[in-house]
């Protein structure tokens, strides 16, 4: 069982960062691969980023280029650094882990980007 809780949400106006962190209650070292997704109102939870533990990551085309996400298997933590933040990107972010197959998610963080 993995617990995951995400912390670094907030309000931010367009074109500002933020820096999301999701911490693990267990090792993530063997978890592939670790991500983010979103859900914004009315919408679909949707892929953000992932990254395996080789370093590998997949990116939805509207975030590259600002999104950039990365993990530190030591303090078993994914982090995603979010830049040029744009109205469209409000949603809640969610941490996801991906152990064998089985899926675990986090609480969420809510990200408000105002025009």
């Amino acid at each position: 069982q993995v617990q995951l809780v995400e912390s670094g949400g907030g309000l931010v106006q367009a074109g500002g960062s933020l820096r999301l962190s999701c911490v693990a209650s267990a090792s993530i070292f063997r978890i592939n691969p670790m991500g983010w997704y979103r859900q914004a109102p009315g919408k679909q939870r949707e892929l953000v980023s992932t990254i395996t533990n080789g370093g590998n990551i997949n990116a939805a085309d509207s975030v590259k280029g600002r999104f950039t996400i990365s993990r530190d298997d030591v303090k078993n933590t994914v982090y995603l650094q979010i830049n040029s933040l744009k109205p469209e990107d409000t949603a809640v972010y969610y941490c996801n882990a991906n152990e064998w197959g089985k899926l675990y998610w986090g609480q969420g963080t809510q990200v408000t980007v105002s025009s």
